[in-house]
């Protein structure tokens, strides 16, 4: 009998006792190494879950590496005893977010796990909490992605929780000029280790900072950044407001963070600008990516966790995810070296 970390109803999440279900000939089995703690694993909890499962319940975990334990006849090319990373979107119940698996366990079962897909080998040498980071740190790049981020690019990314560090981290790497923003001086520090400045919002003024650092320029008679392109990670109301009003001409802004409620879209602006808004979600191809770079990448990612909590103590990785100062909370079953 295992356990399994699962949402009852709003704010009440348990480790309850868990049988896992039989593997069938296309599944494989992951023994957890390491699961990382997300934004949407807490904002799950805040609205008692969102689940597709009979008993109401939802299985929380989706940021999970592991080594296979076992492995279907009709899967191919998986071993018994890789080092593996699970790509939950990629999976038919889509691990963690509303079907009845969740990698908060010590036993994953992957349906229709196919290699290079939902399951990917962990590169040699890569620990499993590193490895566990696959999945924000493809939601990161995939914002960047999204904001056509480039070598030169001035970025501004507002908020430096685990996806904004990993933004940062991936806009540093790609040579981009990167300011970051953040009200935890903890976090911002984390930013600025990994090559970003930053600015704090509660101490300084963000839109002078952003003009001082990247440069203005005049355009339709009123003063603009020369920022490239902005990042909300935040999820802030008034970073949108703030944004288009120092947006220069065909700047682009890149939504990630979730808002619950509708923002007020100061329109007006805009129209001289001509600045494109757009979202970011998931990561439709990135994985691959995250992978391949993580031997050159594996110290800076290092960075981003701030904390390593062992599975029987999740409760309170929970807590300490909910906190500002934290940056990633990874949940570590075992022995998790690779």
């Amino acid at each position: 009998m295992g356990r399994l970390l699962t949402i009852h109803a709003v704010n009440d999440v348990r480790l309850d006792e868990y049988e896992r279900p039989k593997p069938g000939p296309r599944d494989v089995v992951i023994k957890m190494k390491a699961c990382g703690i997300c934004g949407s694993d807490l904002s799950y909890i805040k609205v008692g879950g969102m689940s597709q499962n009979a008993d109401g319940t939802t299985a929380l975990g989706h940021e999970g590496a592991g080594e296979v334990m076992f492995v279907g006849s009709e899967v191919f090319d998986i071993t018994v005893g890789q080092p593996v990373i699970v790509n939950p979107m990629n999976t038919p119940s889509y691990i963690g977010s509303g079907g009845p698996e969740g990698a908060f366990t010590e036993e994953l079962l992957v349906r229709e796990a196919r290699l290079g897909d939902s399951i990917l080998p962990i590169p040699a040498g890569i620990p499993y909490d590193i490895a566990a980071m696959c999945e924000p740190l493809a939601v990161a790049m995939h914002g960047l992605n999204r904001a056509e981020a480039k070598a030169g690019t001035k970025l501004v990314i507002y908020g430096c929780g685990p996806i904004g560090l990993g933004m940062v981290m991936w806009a540093v790497d790609r040579g981009c000029d990167v300011i970051a923003l953040d009200l935890a001086e903890e976090r911002l520090e984390r930013a600025r280790a990994l090559g970003a400045k930053t600015i704090n919002p509660a101490t300084e003024n963000a839109v002078t900072q952003i003009k001082a650092i990247h440069g203005s320029e005049m355009y339709f008679g009123r003063e603009r950044a020369s920022t490239d392109a902005y990042i909300d990670a935040a999820g802030a109301p008034m970073i949108l407001g703030e944004v288009v009003s120092m947006a220069k001409q065909h700047a682009r802004h890149v939504i990630t963070a979730a808002y619950m409620k509708p923002i007020e879209l100061p329109a007006g602006p805009m129209l001289t600008s001509e600045m494109t808004i757009t979202t970011a979600v998931g990561y439709p191809t990135e994985f691959p990516d995250v992978v391949a770079a993580m031997p050159w990448l594996a110290s800076q990612i290092r960075q981003i966790i701030s904390h390593h909590v062992p599975f029987d103590r999740i409760m309170e990785g929970l807590e300490i995810a909910a906190t500002p100062q934290s940056a990633k909370v990874m949940i570590e079953f075992g022995d998790a070296q690779v």
